[in-house]
């Protein structure tokens, strides 16, 4: 896995929307002493405005094709903590070059804990626009197999930000001193 030593690997975060990966990304970058890069903000900074207007004006592929060519980009680099959007992790390519350069956590959170944050979320999410409860739920349950995909999951419900980001870099640097002791 990956051109870089363990330890430096970057550090991915996956899930479904909204389930905190901006937030806990943040926080165990600062507990790793790593940049942390949210790929939707990188897309909008490329773009100069918000993903729902990328998605407006542009549409959703070409949204998608900026998500990859970032990523691929962003993830041959370096000690980073990287929260990939919710959909990002969809396009297989996007799965490789991740899988194959990085280490992944998914953030797991249920639907039910995850329906509780469903008003924070209309506003800033283009692909729950419009959608019933009923759709929702349909592609929560659509996404979830793909998540799958990963190299250790973290189950977010119940938990606080610090305690899941904890648990990250906890397990990170058992596993660095277990696969590639300093001494």
């Amino acid at each position: 896995m990956g051109k870089f030593p363990l330890r430096e690997q970057s550090i991915v975060l996956i899930g479904f929307m909204g389930v905190g990966k901006t937030t806990i990304g943040k926080t165990v970058a600062k507990k790793l002493y790593r940049d942390f890069i949210d790929i939707d903000e990188e897309i909008e900074k490329r773009f100069k405005m918000p993903t729902k207007d990328i998605f407006r004006l542009y549409g959703e592929k070409t949204f998608r094709n900026a998500e990859k060519d970032i990523i691929s980009e962003i993830c041959q680099q370096r000690l980073k903590v990287v929260s990939l959007g919710g959909g990002a992790f969809l396009q297989k390519e996007i799965q490789e070059i991740c899988l194959n350069s990085s280490i992944i956590f998914y953030l797991d959170l249920s639907w039910d804990r995850w329906k509780d944050r469903i008003e924070l979320l209309m506003e800033s999410r283009p692909v729950l626009q419009g959608k019933t409860m009923k759709e929702m739920k349909q592609l929560y349950e659509d996404r979830k197999p793909i998540y799958e995909q990963h190299h250790s999951r973290v189950d977010t419900d119940y938990h606080e930000i610090e305690e899941v980001a904890d648990y990250i870099a906890e397990s990170l640097k058992l596993a660095w001193d277990i696969y590639e002791p300093t001494s």
